[in-house]
């Protein structure tokens, strides 16, 4: 028996309009413009961008969302999990109980290097891995104190990226994924086989789609990342090499029925506006709901 694949739980995230963490990544839109523009392309939810790109006070931030008529799902947070894991806990702290406040449900957790970027990566030892699970399991545990879900995020330049990593995270950790299709692909790894050897373990989804040969130049170490993302390495769902067909439809079947965080991570340049990221967005969105409407 057949059965809709609607309707997808769709959000936006800042990255798709240039707003990054990485120190000189490009040109950042200001957050109301960001917000707009999210409006005008009919979504409702979005995650919260880096830490400081939008208000920290929660009354500040419930109001500037609700200006434009957007909920919070939660956002990124890419933390040092393997080293003074103290620091790691009270800044995880403070952001769960922002994502609280504002009504959020997921926290998005990445095992940062603590280099400032995600070109480089040095090697873990036994002890700094062990660390960083246990680390994630306190983060865990104090995000649900506020009610908030925690998700680890493999992604490219953190210690949690290729294919074995991801592994076996999920074999030492109890934590659910963020399955994130391009960092997946990046870092070596079919996000449409990992999303069905482990359906159970896929607790929020980042859809990108990605440009194969830029990103085959990334994990071969010909290109940096932030060169990548520069050069195209993204493009809008359904343009790329990313089976993003297969993927939603496969996770819809398998019952997931969170959200699908739309991620085309873009560097903007200064004279560069919000109309070209608000084209591809749009685009991703016609494509979703060209999925949306087949069936299962």
């Amino acid at each position: 028996m057949t059965e809709p694949l609607y309707p997808l739980r769709i959000a936006a995230a800042p990255i798709s309009w240039g707003v990054c963490e990485v120190p000189g990544w490009g040109h950042v839109l200001d957050a109301r413009t960001v917000l707009a523009e999210m409006a005008a392309l009919g979504l409702s939810a979005t995650e919260l961008g880096p830490p400081g790109y939008l208000p920290r006070d929660p009354d500040e931030l419930r109001s500037l969302l609700g200006t434009f008529g957007i909920s919070s799902v939660g956002g990124f947070l890419a933390l040092v999990l393997h080293d003074e894991p103290e620091r790691a806990l009270a800044e995880a702290k403070d952001t769960a109980a922002l994502f609280a406040a504002t009504g959020a449900d997921v926290l998005v957790l990445a095992a940062a290097t603590g280099l400032g970027g995600y070109d480089a990566r040095p090697r873990l030892s036994e002890t700094e891995w062990r660390t960083l699970i246990d680390t994630a399991a306190a983060i865990r545990d104090i995000a649900a104190e506020h009610g908030l879900r925690t998700v680890l995020h493999p992604h490219v330049g953190t210690h949690v990226e290729t294919e074995p990593e991801v592994e076996r995270f999920l074999a030492d950790s109890d934590l659910d994924i963020c399955l994130d299709t391009g960092h997946l692909l990046i870092g070596g790894t079919d996000p449409v086989l990992l999303a069905r050897r482990h359906a159970g373990r896929i607790g929020h989804i980042h859809l990108k789609d990605v440009r194969s040969a830029v990103a085959d130049e990334v994990r071969g170490g010909a290109m940096e990342y932030s060169e990548a993302v520069r050069r195209g390495l993204y493009v809008p769902l359904g343009e790329g090499d990313v089976d993003i067909a297969a993927l939603v439809h496969g996770m819809q079947a398998a019952g997931y029925r969170g959200w699908y965080v739309m991620e085309q991570d873009t560097a903007l340049q200064p004279t560069d506006s919000a109309a070209l990221p608000s084209r591809d967005t749009e685009r991703s969105l016609r494509h979703l709901a060209g999925l949306a409407t087949a069936r299962i």
